[in-house]
């Protein structure tokens, strides 16, 4: 099968201005760079549509494709799930020349100061780090000493006791939780489960309003609420916001004082490349992108970051228009959620070199109308931000017997948030990884099967357990198996749920009888 082409009339022109301003020599060559920039897009384009005329610059199979013809044969198949002896593959080919001499064209009138050679070798470096990238992982990005000394500012740690009052029993005796003590507890992750109006959140915010008083104010939190707060949740909850003097973000009315972006070194180049394949990542996983739209925010997010200076760090916004001006005016899901992302202004732009956000209090309210891609994606962008930030720090250590604390990260709604395998991969490396800095993971969850995920048990990463009023209380194997209990705990365990009422729970804190029920501290 011969493969004879023309490129369309307009770029019969384009082809020699090209080939001048490269200095390739001979015309054949800029078209196969013209090819190869197009496929780089990675577009579909339509054949009814996007098929120009065919009155340029003509080329016989054998001029154009040299010795490379399977090659690029192969690439057009590979893009269009075609078969090597399809009808139309010059038709594509011819189409993609066209495209890319656009697109080249295009770069060298808006930039009449830009050389053939930056060309050239930008599109070289772009396809170099491509071949780097390989899989994108949870873990956390580790940066250089020298990005370290310019970003991170180790928060500090509170090594004394931190003794938590739990509840009571019902003789009126005080039940604590010594949270941060080595010689009783492994980790201070903490699982909770109950049904809406059992206590629980009652119990949480008792939880952190002790954390804060009991550190002296040095161990901070962030609350993420996925549901949001309504009107008159806000006003119960202001004693606890006066006595944690915690800020109330209410998403998208207040803007969280962060740029999730931040994450990303930009001083390596080598981190930078992998922040930015984790960032897409993110968007990819809770946005529900294609490959294309995929490839086309990392290759927007590249320019974007390559565009900023002084260690500045780019706005949605930014990354939204740069989109634009690769798509087009196509209406597409990655336009959808980045013109969300950016309209709604959920974050600040400037960089807080010091980290200083992680010595306040927060509470982050999710509005429920907010779209359900923009929630999912600014609580793992958030998430994320605070897993690679306090990786970047030095350890807490242990003085004595008490572990050192800086901050605990609650997570309400836990069931809803890490509902997919990527996420949950997140949370597992987070629960393992991050109590060597002093953070505390608090989940909390409707129900205990969410916990019980077929790849991974979260309630045993937990090592403390609570349990309140659920709705399969006649489950009692999943039940033990949440709170880590034995054969011999489970019949104080059944008896225990089959009394339980509002405001009462149980547990497999070490401190206390496990299984056994008490009350909590009204």
């Amino acid at each position: 099968m011969l493969i004879n082409i023309r490129t369309s009339e307009a770029n019969k022109v384009v082809v020699q201005e090209l080939t001048r301003k490269l200095n390739l020599g001979t015309e054949n060559y800029v078209s196969r760079i013209a090819f190869s920039y197009s496929l780089s897009r990675n577009l579909r384009l339509d054949l009814e549509k996007d098929l120009l005329d065919s009155k340029g610059k003509e080329y016989k199979d054998d001029i154009l494709f040299g010795k490379y013809r399977d090659y690029y044969i192969a690439l057009i198949c590979q893009q269009y799930n075609l078969y090597k002896s399809d009808k139309d593959i010059g038709k594509y080919i011819k189409m993609h020349i066209d495209h890319g001499l656009i697109l080249i064209n295009k770069i060298f009138v808006d930039n009449p100061n830009y050389s053939g050679l930056d060309f050239l070798l930008e599109s070289i470096e772009r396809g170099i780090e491509k071949l780097d990238e390989g899989e994108v992982t949870n873990d956390a990005i580790l940066w250089d000493e020298k990005t370290r000394k310019i970003r991170i500012v180790n928060k500090k740690f509170y090594s004394e006791a931190i003794k938590i009052l739990v509840g009571k029993d019902f003789e009126g005796d005080n039940i604590y939780f010594n949270i941060n003590d080595t010689s009783i507890h492994n980790n201070g992750h903490v699982a909770v489960a109950g049904n809406s109006g059992t206590g629980k959140t009652y119990f949480a915010n008792s939880f952190l309003r002790q954390i804060v008083e009991e550190s002296k104010g040095n161990v901070n939190f962030i609350y993420l609420d996925f549901k949001g707060l309504k009107k008159e949740d806000e006003k119960a909850l202001k004693p606890f916001f006066d006595k944690t003097q915690a800020v109330y973000i209410d998403a998208p009315q207040t803007q969280f004082p962060l740029n999730p972006l931040s994450f990303i070194d930009n001083v390596n180049e080598k981190n930078k490349i992998m922040g930015i394949n984790k960032f897409v990542d993110i968007i990819t996983n809770y946005s529900n992108i294609g490959k294309n739209q995929q490839q086309t925010l990392k290759d927007a997010t590249r320019e974007v970051f390559g565009e900023m200076k002084n260690g500045q760090y780019p706005s949605f916004k930014q990354i939204y228009d740069k989109v634009i001006a690769i798509e087009g005016d196509k209406a597409t899901t990655l336009r959808e959620i980045l013109q969300s992302l950016s309209e709604l202004d959920l974050f600040e732009v400037k960089v807080d070199a010091k980290n200083s956000f992680l010595n306040k209090n927060y509470y982050l309210s999710l509005s429920g109308d907010l779209p359900k891609s923009v929630r999912f994606t600014s609580v793992f962008l958030i998430i994320n931000y605070i897993y690679n930030i306090f990786m970047n720090m030095d350890n807490a250590p242990i003085e004595g017997k008490f572990q050192g604390m800086r901050y605990v990260v609650l997570i309400d709604e836990a069931h809803v948030i890490f509902k997919e395998k990527k996420s949950q991969d997140l949370l597992e490396k987070i629960l393992r990884e991050i109590r060597s800095k002093g953070v505390s993971v608090v989940l909390l969850s409707q129900g205990i099967e969410e916990f019980n995920q077929p790849s991974f048990d979260f309630s045993s990463m937990c090592e403390t357990a609570f349990l309140f009023d659920i709705k399969d209380k006649t489950n009692l194997k999943m039940m033990s198996k949440f709170l880590g209990l034995g054969e011999k705990d489970m019949q104080k365990l059944k008896t225990s749920m089959e009394k339980i009422k509002k405001y009462q729970l149980t547990s497999n804190l070490k401190e206390y009888k496990a299984g056994e029920l008490f009350q909590t501290v009204k």
